[in-house]
């Protein structure tokens, strides 16, 4: 497993809207706020020049869709690539852009620490053994340690394809899961990230992009 940590030059100039399909654009206009606008065209730019690197694909070549749900057979599972094979995952959130590809299906996310109440408010939902490691250390330190759950929680089921349609107390993701590796990814004080993928031997490749200062 390897982890890449890109910085970008620049967060507007890194965005091509050229590159991207009429639904991303049309979201990416959807925004309101600035901020939110620029961090959502500098992903979805920044994984379609990944995925072009890694299948060989124009980026704007690039055709996207959804696996079947696992819970539901509903068409909002995993992202999948229609036009090339790669497995993928993109989070977002604050000023960081989290992208994953692998060989096998991956999950990536990036959560910030919560504040205080939020963290021990959503500890309760998790899994037994989770929620008594959150709940068992300092107030203080509460926040960061439910952020590092959350973060790998989030991966691994970005990687099923369920998302939130499976119960979030099901599994406990500090350890061993059955056919999957999850691994906590450093990004600096403030956030936690993970990446969950379908083989411990798979080699995954997770860039972080600064793609905003902090808001």
């Amino acid at each position: 497993m390897l982890r890449v940590p890109t910085a970008a030059a620049g967060p507007s100039s890194a965005i091509d809207a050229s590159v991207l399909d009429e639904e991303e654009r049309r979201r990416m206009a959807a925004f309101v706020r600035d901020e939110d606008r620029v961090r959502y065209g500098f992903a979805r730019t920044a994984l379609r020049t990944i995925l072009s690197a890694r299948t060989g694909e124009a980026p704007d070549a690039l055709r996207f869709a959804r696996d079947p749900c696992p819970c539901c057979d509903e068409p909002h599972g995993r992202p999948v690539l229609t036009s090339a094979a790669a497995e993928f995952s993109l989070s977002y959130g604050s000023s960081l852009v989290l992208i994953g590809v692998a060989s096998v299906p991956v999950g990536v996310d990036v959560e910030p620490v919560p504040d205080p109440g939020a963290a021990e408010r959503l500890a309760r939902m998790l899994h037994p053994a989770e929620s008594a490691e959150v709940l068992v250390v300092p107030p203080q330190e509460r926040p960061a340690a439910f952020a590092v759950l959350w973060a790998r929680k989030e991966a691994y089921l970005k990687g099923l394809g369920t998302g939130f349609g499976r119960d979030i107390a099901a599994d406990d993701v500090r350890g061993d899961l059955p056919g999957w590796c999850v691994t906590d990814i450093p990004v600096g004080p403030g956030h936690a990230a993970a990446v969950a993928a379908g083989s411990a031997r798979a080699r995954t490749v997770v860039r972080v992009h600064h793609a905003l200062p902090e808001l």
